[in-house]
């Protein structure tokens, strides 16, 4: 089945984004909150996650970790894991809207980060039920009631499961300047995973390094993130969490409480109205395209 896996497993996570009534902005009239989706596999067994408790947080889970909490009483074998993993990018209008922007977020950009993350859960639940019908045993980390977001001494902010650091390990997408994650459909988006006791071939990294999407890290053109912070907390440095933290959730969440009426909260200037908002950057592109037709890669 390994070989066949990842197209079956690839179909379900589709067809559900184009036939469930859960892809929906909840808006008048109503529209889908998510365009087509990327998915990208990688080995309960991967080094990286391990590393990620250096990388990413002490708190941070390994994939056998993840899932000997939905499953204690199951002995697996690491490699024998595949954690699957999910792009859900914002489509043109929710972009569009955003990227006019310059200090609170689009109602558009609101909705697709509540009622738009609600379906991102549905669809974990979804994929775990898909899998256990065939009598395949798996988790959503995110949606295991151990999993919280933590503080760090030296992340300030991190998780026991990041999803975006899962998806980097399927080869979805690398790092930019801002943290976000820049894929092939740009770094606007959600993320999503389900670890699974099912073993299926991984997604190569067509990356050599977590940086090597970003214009700023590829030859220093671009800080074009830094300067859609409303805040200043995206510096050549990096990302202040805590500061963007502050205005996304504090004032931003009083914005949207005001304006919309609702109880969300979000900010995503950083993704949009950038070079690597709808992909990968033109230039970078076209440097991988090269090094791929001289097969030096």
């Amino acid at each position: 089945m390994a070989a066949d896996a990842r197209i079956w497993l690839t179909e379900i996570i589709e067809e559900y984004l184009k036939d469930s009534p859960d892809n929906s902005l909840k808006m008048e009239p109503d529209e889908k909150a998510w365009d087509a989706v990327l998915v990208g596999f990688s080995s309960g067994a991967d080094p990286l996650y391990e590393a990620y408790k250096d990388l990413v947080s002490e708190s941070h889970w390994t994939p056998l970790e993840a899932f000997s909490i939905g499953f204690p009483d199951v002995v697996v074998n690491p490699a024998n894991l595949t954690v699957i993993s999910w792009i859900l990018p914002q489509r043109e209008a929710t972009r569009s809207d955003n990227r006019k922007e310059t200090f609170y977020p689009s109602r558009r950009w609101v909705q697709a980060r509540f009622p738009g993350e609600e379906f991102n859960n549905s669809l974990r639940r979804h994929l775990v039920n898909a899998l256990s019908s065939r009598g395949i045993k798996s988790v959503a980390p995110i949606l295991l009631p151990e999993w919280s977001r933590v503080k760090s001494a030296r992340f300030v902010f991190s998780s026991k499961w990041s999803e975006r650091h899962a998806a980097y390990a399927a080869g979805l997408g690398t790092f930019g300047l801002c943290d976000g994650l820049i894929t092939s459909k740009g770094k606007a988006h959600r993320v999503g995973s389900v670890i699974a006791d099912l073993s299926v071939p991984v997604t190569e990294r067509p990356y050599d390094n977590h940086h090597a999407y970003c214009l700023f890290f590829y030859d220093g053109s671009c800080t074009a993130c830094r300067k859609r912070c409303p805040v200043g907390a995206i510096t050549e440095t990096g990302h202040d969490k805590q500061k963007c933290r502050e205005h996304v959730h504090e004032t931003c969440g009083e914005y949207v409480r005001k304006s919309f009426g609702s109880d969300g909260h979000g900010c995503g200037l950083c993704q949009t109205g950038v070079p690597c908002e709808s992909g990968i950057p033109k230039k970078i592109l076209k440097a991988l395209n090269k090094t791929d037709s001289c097969g030096k890669r």
